[in-house]
């Protein structure tokens, strides 16, 4: 299983969001390529970014942010927030980022979604996400809700290329009470695509819960910030 650190921006600084609420803001750093280079030298081998200006507004925002943070830790990086036309997709595939995450455009176009995951300039950089709240799919920054289940939906085919689906439990996100782990691991065995868990994990033995699933990988944010979780220990526990 990977750990995925977690680096929100917003206001090109690092944030964290209390269950996906624009009101409810910690502020963390103001460099998050910085932040970005300390998980690297700590020895992750994925970084999880998400534009959170971008996931609000419909368009990327802090691009130049994502480009130094590629440049600088030489990590594969999945981001997210906001990708929703060719264009924003092209523009973070751009900036060397090795996969995009997109959402609300999938949700709302399934047909374009699946014409995007067969161009070859995508192929295996695309992932889904499938963000959640009683299992019932929001878009948009996670501002409105749908009458979609996340599970139905992971059960649509896709395209071969589709490299990941990101799941968020929103009501878990940036609690550290824990990952719902019956809901991810129902969805993740809904399809045969990896599906990596978000939201939720507050301490080592959360990570530990998961490694005993079918989840292929795990997002880490609020915890490394505020030391309830060492990056490095949990990088010991998947690799071991």
């Amino acid at each position: 299983m990977d750990v995925y650190p977690a680096i929100d921006i917003r206001g090109g600084k690092c944030v964290r969001l209390i269950q996906g609420d624009y009101g409810r803001q910690l502020d963390y750093a103001d460099d998050p390529v910085a932040v970005a280079v300390g998980f690297a030298e700590i020895g992750a081998k994925w970084l999880h970014v998400i534009d959170l200006d971008a996931a609000k507004e419909g368009r990327p925002q802090n691009l130049g942010v994502i480009r130094k943070i590629v440049e600088a830790t030489g990590l594969p990086v999945q981001v997210g927030g906001g990708l929703r036309t060719d264009e924003a997709v092209s523009e973070v595939l751009g900036c060397g980022v090795r996969r995009a995450i997109i959402g609300t455009a999938a949700l709302e176009n399934w047909p374009w979604f699946v014409e995007l995951l067969g161009r070859r300039e995508c192929a295996d950089r695309i992932a889904l996400s499938l963000d959640a709240r009683g299992g019932v799919l929001a878009v948009k920054g996670w501002t409105e809700t749908t009458s979609r289940r996340a599970v139905d939906v992971a059960r649509l085919p896709a395209g071969a290329s589709l490299s990941a689906i990101v799941y968020t439990d929103i009501e878990r996100d940036g609690m550290l009470s824990g990952p719902n782990v019956a809901a991810t691991t129902e969805l993740a065995g809904a399809t045969s695509i990896p599906v990596i868990a978000a939201g939720g994990v507050g301490k080592l033995e959360h990570v530990r819960e998961l490694m005993g699933t079918n989840v292929a990988g795990v997002v880490i944010g609020r915890a490394l910030y505020e030391q309830t979780v060492d990056l490095a220990e949990a990088l010991a526990l998947v690799a071991g």
